[in-house]
């Protein structure tokens, strides 16, 4: 029985971005779920800020709790599955932290740290190596699960957005022990949730510890994050080819186990212009369009389970002096809609994607001549190595 190739989308509202809990309004996010669904889209992965939902480390907020059966309700009545993300954590750029798992006392790190919307010193504590952190993320799983128990609007629970960002473990061993907790905590509270984690190209291009092979363990998928424009190896900023390439080595570091590719797109040029340390990588709507396209085919030609774009709405200039907006101007205007909620084109190439067949992942690996286990033996150079492979192979 052929098996359908969904296509979601990555959400954050216009108005409120990236404090969105704090400013919960369900007509503003029922109106933009009934507009993605009306576009064709099946899913929306969604991100749960730490800071708002954990104030301290043994407490969840029962008000957010409340917020988010709210939005799986939403969702669920607008016929979309939903992925929670978890320990939000890294996001466009910057790491959004509650202050007890910030070691306040540390340098910052190459991403700052942002509460309340602001940007501290300090950097954070480990997610892996330290079992006050781990307890608490353990506590916050398991309310968050409970909470969404049974609910028929839920796809999976996403273990975090590119947490190597934010802290990397000290060992595989320290990854798998993680993993083994914090999915643990999930399934206790729900035996019968489906368990991802956010991945990204990085965790590809250097050994940190926690990559596809130990997410593969306890994870019921992988998942995978890949922009062709933050690759200086890739063929260029339209470089689908990428993607595909990408859903097939994460898939064999895998060991086979399935891949969603849960975040790809383009940022477009926004109405007013752009500092120019930022042209370079926006595009116009049209050719974001023309991506998006080549970019849902290459997945799903690569046995990619389903696909995501990143993302929903680009932002209110209101918004555009707070982090990350004020020096990642690209987030600003990566959304399929515009923050007015007119549709750009690339809305059309998701509706009009007429093959929804989820295809069988590709068998010929000729290309790849060396054993997984290896693949980090010399600190990701392989992963360059490997796409020139890839591509002289013609695939």
């Amino acid at each position: 029985m052929e098996q359908r190739f969904p296509i979601g989308i990555n959400y954050w509202p216009a108005r409120a971005a990236l404090d969105w809990w704090h400013q919960f309004d369900p007509g503003v996010i029922g109106e933009d779920f009934g507009r993605i669904a009306a576009a064709g889209f099946d899913i929306v992965r969604f991100f749960l800020t730490w800071e708002a939902f954990q104030p301290t480390t043994a407490r969840v907020d029962p008000s957010m709790l409340a917020q988010l059966g709210t939005t799986a309700d939403l969702a669920g009545q607008a016929g979309l599955k939903i992925m929670p993300t978890l320990f939000t954590g890294h996001m466009s750029g910057v790491n959004l932290l509650p202050s007890w798992a910030v070691d306040a006392e540390a340098a910052t790190g190459r991403f700052r740290v942002v509460r309340d919307g602001r940007a501290f010193t300090g950097r954070s504590r480990s997610w892996f190596d330290d079992d006050d952190i781990v307890s608490a993320q353990a506590r916050l799983a398991s309310a968050c699960a409970a909470t969404l128990h049974g609910h028929p609007a839920l796809l999976a629970w996403d273990l975090g957005n590119e947490n190597s960002n934010c802290s990397v473990p000290s060992s595989r061993q320290a990854a798998r022990a993680w993993l083994e907790r914090v999915t643990g905590a999930i399934r206790d509270a729900d035996p019968t949730a489906a368990v991802t984690i956010g991945l990204h190209m990085e965790d590809l291009e250097s050994n940190r510890q926690l990559g596809p092979l130990e997410a593969a363990a306890t994870c019921d998928f992988l998942s995978m994050h890949g922009y062709p424009i933050y690759a200086p190896w890739a063929a260029g900023p339209l470089d689908h080819r990428l993607l595909a390439f990408l859903t097939e080595i994460t898939r064999w570091l895998g060991r086979g186990v399935d891949v969603m590719f849960t975040e790809l797109g383009l940022p477009t040029h926004p109405d007013g212009a752009a500092p120019a340390s930022a042209v370079s990588m926006l595009v116009d709507e049209h050719v974001a369009a023309d991506y998006t396209r080549h970019a849902l085919s290459a997945v799903q030609s690569a046995g990619a389970t389903g696909a995501m774009l990143w993302c929903a709405n680009d932002y209110v200039p209101e918004v555009w002096a707070t982090p990350p907006f004020d020096s990642a101007v690209h987030e600003r205007s990566f959304g399929l809609w515009r923050a007015d909620g007119s549709a750009k084109p690339a809305v059309g190439a998701v509706t009009d994607h007429v093959d929804r067949m989820r295809y069988e992942a590709p068998t010929d690996v000729r290309w790849i001549d060396m054993d997984p286990d290896d693949f980090y033996t010399t600190h990701g150079s392989h992963l360059r190595r490997l796409y020139e492979r890839y591509c002289a192979a013609g695939r």
